[in-house]
């Protein structure tokens, strides 16, 4: 049961996945915590949350990952050249974040949030890529687990790391000392070199076949059975979970919790839950099946809301904060394993960066677009506990989606060939997308 977690693939996604999630920390509940610190309104504290909206926007340069070669670097190979650039980015974003002042500039800090979510999101690019091309379709499910290990991991221990080292040496040295977290990428892709899985599309030269290598990715993607319903899913199964996400540490912040407290029990409780959590939802993807452990995912990250709405209602708690934080945390991890195994065996292998860019950045616009612009307004309106209540309702058009392609077939006739085992899917898809662009 273990042993597949313990291979090489599983390993890389693992620690991909570390570096990934600390970009997307610093950037939501760590400067928000920040901002609300130094006395920012929520209105405008929520309203940074459109920072994330540059994560929405990578589907406009991922092709740019997949198909352009860095000079000198590129010699290392395509995947692993860019997640030597685009690490470097982010330590470069990180410290630039570290030195802004949001008492004296917002707008500073502002175009400081937003660059550190171009470069984390170019990150995030190469990593997703790197990921889903160097598993083998049978360890998609427990790769999806390990890589939600890392993010979690990463996420969380930078968060707390820049919690404790800002309420002892300043925000600046907080952010400073997370840019560690872009390492460990980094070190991966030069011991594990380039992805066994990677495709290369065939060499294309003009701009009519540079304009079909843009948007080919999204073409063939678009033009699968049912691929309306299955691209309508994923823009709405998360809107009520980010919804909810990024407005936890003003919570805290309200409830009167210090940082010590969030660190403690965001962290430990936070992540134990999390474990269990991944742990069951490699275990019940694979007894389960993907329809029906992605159908138990959908209902408990709606569930999960509700938690917070009844922490809300109690006031300050720390056996209420415990519990709140355990269940977010356990369904979360659960749904992170089925959900991006789904997501992840979407991709046609010959564009993996850019349709994968195009279905995670669709999952959560809308729930980052309302956070950012509605967000506050509503809980100064409606208070904490109604807010909760309605992001749990907000969840559930993405259930019932879901049960409706269930019942159509759709679940599986979405998948692409990274989902499929041996050459044989991917020629075909590659003759048919061969076809499609002769004139």
């Amino acid at each position: 049961m273990i042993k597949p977690y313990l291979a090489r693939e599983s390993l890389a996604a693992f620690f991909v996945g570390v570096s990934s999630g600390f970009p997307y920390a610093l950037i939501g509940a760590t400067l928000t915590t920040r901002l609300a610190q130094e006395g920012i309104d929520k209105r405008t504290i929520t309203a940074f949350a459109l920072a994330f909206l540059v994560y929405n926007l990578k589907p406009l340069w991922a092709w740019i990952v997949d198909g352009v070669r860095l000079p000198l670097l590129g010699r290392l190979g395509q995947r692993v050249s860019w997640l030597l650039f685009s690490g470097v980015l982010v330590i470069a974003a990180t410290a630039n974040l570290a030195f802004v002042d949001p008492a004296a500039s917002l707008q500073a800090t502002i175009v400081a949030a937003v660059l550190l979510g171009v470069a984390g999101a170019t990150y995030d690019i190469v990593i997703d890529a790197y990921r889903i091309e160097t598993l083998q379709p049978h360890q998609l499910g427990v790769g999806a687990g390990m890589s939600q290990y890392g993010w979690r991991i990463g996420s969380a221990a930078a968060g707390a790391l820049a919690l404790l080292v800002a309420a002892r040496a300043g925000w600046t040295a907080a952010y400073l000392a997370c840019a560690v977290f872009a390492l460990p990428a980094m070190f991966t892709a030069l011991v594990v070199g380039e992805p066994s899985r990677r495709v290369v599309a065939a060499e294309r030269h003009g701009l009519v076949e540079a304009w079909r290598a843009i948007v080919g990715p999204f073409r063939e993607f678009l033009q699968r059975p049912g691929a309306a319903l299955v691209f309508a899913f994923v823009l709405v199964h998360k809107v009520g979970d980010t919804l909810a996400n990024l407005t936890f540490r003003l919570l805290f912040n309200d409830l009167g919790y210090s940082n010590d407290e969030i660190a403690v029990y965001d962290v430990g409780v936070g992540f134990w839950a999390l474990l269990v959590g991944i742990f069951a939802g490699g275990i019940i993807f694979e007894r389960w099946g993907l329809r029906r452990s992605v159908l138990l995912a959908l209902i408990l990250m709606a569930i999960s809301n509700l938690s917070f709405a009844a922490l809300a209602a109690a006031g300050h708690s720390n056996p209420g904060l415990a519990a709140a934080i355990g269940f977010e945390n356990f369904a979360s991890g659960y749904g992170g394993v089925v959900v991006v195994a789904y997501f992840s065996a979407l991709c046609n292998l010959r564009y993996t960066a850019a349709q994968y860019a195009l279905i995670s950045a669709a999952a959560s616009v809308i729930g980052r677009l309302l956070t950012g612009t509605t967000a506050g307004s509503l809980i100064e309106s409606m208070g904490y506990v109604d807010f909760y209540l309605l992001t749990t309702v907000a969840a559930l058009p993405g259930v019932f989606l879901f049960i409706f392609m269930m019942r159509r077939g759709l679940v599986e006739d979405s998948l692409g060939t990274a989902g499929q085992t041996g050459n044989a899917g991917q020629r075909a898809s590659s003759r048919r997308e061969d076809n499609r662009a002769s004139p």
